[in-house]
Parts: C-alpha cells; structure tokens; sequence
C-alpha cells in the first residue's frame, strides 16, 4: 500500500491500525516506545516478557502488520523492522462518579488508536 522513498531507497511498508482500544494513551505509548524501531522479532521477545497490560493490544497489532507485509509479498517476518509505531487518542467516554454530601466526580475513560508501520 505504501511505498516511501528514502534516500533514494524505496521502502515497502506494510501497515496495521487498532482502533478505540480501552486503554488509556498513555500506557500503551509505554509499550509502544519500547520496541520502536527495532526489527519484528526483537519486538515480539521484547513483547513476549513485557508484564503490561497494553502489551497484548500491541503484541496482537504488531502481528497484523506481519501479517499484511506477507500478504503483500513484501518480505519475511525476519527481514522486517518497525518503521514506524505512534499511538493517537481516541475518544473519551465521561462518567460520573456519586460521592458524599451530594457532590459527584468526573471520571474519564480514556480510548487510543494504535499505528504500526512495518518496512524491509
């Protein structure tokens, strides 16, 4: 789908996006942060011993993007790396939480969009 010229190299890329994920931005950017721009099996062993909740979604994404670069015939799982990986926010869903005296707190429940971008 996606060809990018860099330095006069193109690059075939291969993309995967999860979207409106129940988990906050801010934990899956930790997640997502670890294994950017290492090659797709490093990430995975990374993914493999991450304890954080996150690290399924992200682990299950990464696959996706595999996946389409094979489908596309772009290259082995061995010879990819991650071009790219950012993590957006999604919308956010406000609930209210009764508390004493009749007052009442804001909770927000946060969504993020997943981005992963596979090349050669």
């Amino acid at each position: 789908k996606g060809n990018r010229k860099i330095k006069g190299a193109v690059l075939a890329s291969a993309i995967a996006k999860n979207r409106y994920i129940r988990i906050s931005p801010r934990k899956v950017r930790y997640v997502a942060d670890a294994i950017r721009g290492k090659s797709v099996l490093e990430a995975m062993s990374i993914l493999e011993i991450t304890t954080r909740g996150a690290t399924k979604v992200v682990q299950k994404t990464l696959k996706s993007a595999v996946s389409n670069a094979i489908d596309l015939k772009i290259a082995t799982p061995e010879t990819l790396h991650i071009q790219e990986i950012f993590v957006d926010v999604g919308p956010v869903a406000k609930r209210i939480q009764p508390r004493a005296m009749g007052r009442a707190y804001s909770i927000k429940k946060r969504t993020s969009h997943l981005t992963i971008i596979v090349s050669n």
